[in-house]
């Protein structure tokens, strides 16, 4: 029973610097794997919630078209100040979200990272990514 506390609080630990990492103006690599079973990697914005990694893209791409095929993500975000502080989290998309609160949560990110709106032209509909974490790998922590 101890051991597994001790296991419990250290995911607790490791989620928590996750959730600090991807709240802050860091980026994340979300990996995601093709029909052909490659990987495909992409830099992206990203946030967090209590529960997951929270990520925005739109149904016309790529990386949603591959996670609605196969959940199975990692994401390893970097501290802007220091890439050799990091976290890499593999877990699966266990939600997604249309509509408004899609179109909302991407200008949250874009004043996180470029202090305005969201100023693309959106091609479809916006889609966030719950991305709950399965395993949590600290990088350099020293």
């Amino acid at each position: 029973m101890e051991e597994l506390e001790k296991r419990e609080t250290s995911r607790n630990a490791l989620w928590s610097s996750a959730m600090e990492l991807a709240r802050g103006p860091n980026f994340a690599v979300l990996s995601t794997f093709m029909p052909s079973g490659r990987v495909q990697s992409q830099v992206m914005w990203v946030d967090a919630d209590e529960t997951a990694l929270v990520f925005n893209t739109e149904v016309h791409r790529k990386k949603y078209r591959n996670v609605s095929d196969d959940p199975r993500v990692t994401a390893v975000v970097i501290d802007h100040l220091d890439p050799y502080h990091y976290v890499e989290v593999r877990g699966r998309v266990a939600d997604v979200v249309l509509g408004v609160p899609a179109r909302e949560h991407i200008d949250e990110l874009s004043m996180k990272y470029l202090g305005d709106l969201y100023p693309a032209r959106i091609i479809s509909e916006r889609v966030i990514l719950r991305v709950v974490p399965e395993r949590i790998i600290p990088g350099n922590t020293e």
